[in-house]
């Protein structure tokens, strides 16, 4: 989702531009304000144009402090450190000091522009820093677009009707997810018989746009579902496709590419699709032993995974409730919001989107196979689900704001818990993935997201409606049938393994 908009604009700096520039001036005091002259043009929803001006007496003051800081320090041939004149050493130094006095000025004006102008920056600067010349006589002026949160009212949020689901979990509705979870410990069987639903077909897939091959796959497992996802397109009734379907068979079917597929060119374009069946298998389940238990998670008894199973059940049915909720509130609260987003700024955010919502649904207990499946429909709607979640994030981002909601330490040690309990690995292990794929943005989101959506379910009005399990329909594969762009979306692939709370 969108960068933090607690990050002033100072901070939102990429590391190059923050290396050119430099450290800031330190010292135990605060800085003396800079005299600046700001003019902030809005040039769309999201989209300011600044224009800064240092004037020459803030310039002269920089240069003041840096030589007076090196008197001590600077080597000059033919006297002793630091008993050089100053005029020689700013004779001998102007070049160096210059390159310093630059980089503070322009990260003090950042971060005085950033505080004064209550700019809640979504995203870093666009300012070439090479580029800013510091003169040698008047102001020193820069200029750079910034992409912030749009200004809106909030709507109001107290006292919204929403439908809840609810369920009470019977040893039937464990037992149907317990077989799920242990088809993925299952064999894959080669069989004689003719495909039909739950079986896996093993082909060679190939899609053509016309005599030319778009993408291709040697040998792909798909277990025969009613859909069948990719990146960029989805199959229906894939099980009436596949019915019968015996080694040898050559089953084609066109479908149309999303209008946000990688490959630009073929975007609504209908493809066709070729299976080249190669064999037929089914699934056996494994037995519950005593091996497989432990495997699974540590279980002692098969009661004990029964437990976690129907645990899993209960945050799937939270999940669905804050979904149901998210949906239905923030249905009610972006109804007015009509901003243009940027479609740079779209592209930018689809990748940060798709990781918030893996790791939701990855600390809320879902499978691998079902968050592959997640994965491929925002993959194929990216700019429609990014902006339909750029807008709720501004407006909850705002409220959060509003009434003080901040996130805490603990809030991201429960998340990654949770997260590490699906996953089978350690919490500082979960962490460590986190901060080096820089997700933790992400989760900062996350987590403030939950809470402002708490805060609105605390005064809103409920109305319990059932909650209804839902098999797994799709089967997704994880490739763009148009052919991959060199800067498509890479999908959040999990470093994980999953266990029985999947």
């Amino acid at each position: 989702m969108a960068t933090s908009e607690n990050d002033t604009t100072a901070g939102a700096l990429d590391a190059d531009n923050a290396d050119a520039i430099g450290s800031a001036e330190s010292g135990d005091d605060a800085p003396e304000k800079l005299s600046l002259d700001v003019k902030v043009d809005s040039t769309g929803a999201c989209t300011r144009h600044v224009t800064v001006s240092v004037p020459r007496e803030d310039i002269e003051r920089y240069f003041d402090k840096a030589f007076g800081d090196m008197m001590e320090t600077a080597a000059v041939p033919g006297f002793r450190l630091g008993r050089a004149p100053r005029k020689l050493i700013e004779s001998r130094y102007r070049k160096d000091v210059a390159d310093q006095v630059k980089g503070s000025l322009l990260m003090d004006s950042m971060g005085q522009v950033a505080d004064e102008e209550n700019l809640a920056a979504i995203s870093e600067p666009d300012l070439d820093v090479t580029a800013v010349v510091l003169p040698e006589t008047g102001p020193l002026t820069f200029e750079f677009d910034l992409e912030v949160r749009p200004e809106f009212d909030l709507p109001k949020w107290e006292g919204l009707a929403i439908e809840r689901p609810m369920r009470e979990f019977s040893d039937e509705d464990v037992t149907r997810r317990l077989e799920t979870l242990l088809a993925s410990r299952g064999r894959l069987v080669p069989t004689d018989a003719p495909a039909t639903p739950g079986d896996y077909v093993t082909t060679k897939l190939t899609f053509k746009d016309g005599d030319t091959v778009l993408s291709s796959s040697d040998e792909e497992v798909i277990r025969i579902r009613p859909v069948l996802s990719f990146r960029d397109t989805k199959i229906e009734k894939f099980d009436k496709l596949m019915k019968n379907a015996k080694p040898g068979d050559v089953k084609e079917v066109e479908t149309k590419l999303t209008d946000d597929a990688p490959n630009e060119a073929l975007r609504g374009k209908k493809v066709k699709a070729i299976f080249e069946i190669l064999d037929v298998k089914r699934l056996e389940l494994p037995q519950l032993s005593a091996q497989l238990l432990e495997d699974l998670g540590g279980f002692d008894s098969a009661d004990e995974l029964r437990e976690a199973v129907r645990r899993s059940l209960e945050r799937k049915l939270q999940y669905a409730q804050q979904r149901r909720a998210r949906e239905q509130i923030l249905r009610a609260l972006t109804a007015a919001t009509d901003w243009d987003l940027p479609p740079e700024l779209l592209k930018r955010q689809s990748l940060r989107e798709l990781q918030r919502s893996v790791l939701e649904l990855r600390r809320s207990g879902f499978s691998e196979e079902e968050i592959r499946a997640h994965q491929n429909e925002l993959l194929q709607n990216s700019r429609a689900s990014t902006a339909q979640a750029l807008k709720e994030h501004f407006v909850l981002e705002r409220l959060a704001e509003d009434q003080g909601i901040e996130d805490e330490p603990s809030d991201y040690d429960v998340e990654i818990a949770l997260i590490a309990e699906q996953s089978g690995e350690t919490p500082r292990r979960v962490r460590a993935q986190l901060e080096k794929r820089d997700m933790m943005d992400s989760l900062r989101n996350q987590i403030i997201e939950r809470k402002a959506l708490d805060l609105i379910m605390s005064k809103a009005k409920f109305k319990d409606v059932a909650y209804e399990l839902e098999d797994i329909e799709a089967e997704a594969v994880d490739q763009s049938a148009g052919g991959d762009a060199e800067d498509e979306i890479p999908a959040a692939e999990a470093e994980t393994t999953e266990t029985a709370e999947a």
